[in-house]
């Protein structure tokens, strides 16, 4: 579980080379991605949504290798560190302290990779749960004012 939760960090850090991807440095890596909810598939079919705050904690859902359990997920602040030439996580137990590629695909997705390891990746998408509610189409029951309401001749 925990090897699948640092993969899914990495994918939402790095990212794969493309002809439109952009390689962010780690500190534009954090300015575009702290704070904001983004979802995520992953190369092995693991998905999920989270927020990566700028204390380098996460919280989150993850969906493992496509599996029908959401699992809930937090990390304590610290978790993803940012020095002036990496993004990497650190999780106690852990044998080695993973480092992403992060590559900026539009204004409002990117890819995460584990550097040196291209072909496991992440593809993050921003989410607004706001937006969602101003697309909804209101309810209409019977019996409430909406839908008794008829129009006029």
């Amino acid at each position: 579980m925990l090897l699948r939760v640092v993969v899914a960090v990495a994918c939402a850090l790095g990212i794969t080379a493309s002809a439109l991807a952009e390689d962010l440095t780690p500190e534009q890596a954090r300015t575009f991605i702290a704070g904001k909810l983004f979802s995520y598939t992953c190369f092995d079919g693991t998905s999920g949504v989270g927020r990566i705050f700028r204390d380098g904690s996460i919280i989150g859902t993850i969906r493992p290798m496509g599996s029908s359990q959401v699992r809930f997920a937090t990390l304590p602040p610290g978790t993803i560190r940012i020095t002036s030439t990496s993004v990497c996580a650190h999780l106690p137990g852990l044998p080695i302290q993973p480092c992403f590629r992060v590559q900026k695909i539009d204004y409002r997705s990117f890819r995460g990779s584990i550097s040196g390891l291209g072909f496991a990746y992440c593809d993050f998408h921003q989410r607004n749960p706001r937006a969602a509610l101003t697309r909804r189409e209101p309810e209409h029951r019977p019996g409430s004012a909406l839908a008794t309401v008829r129009p006029g001749p």
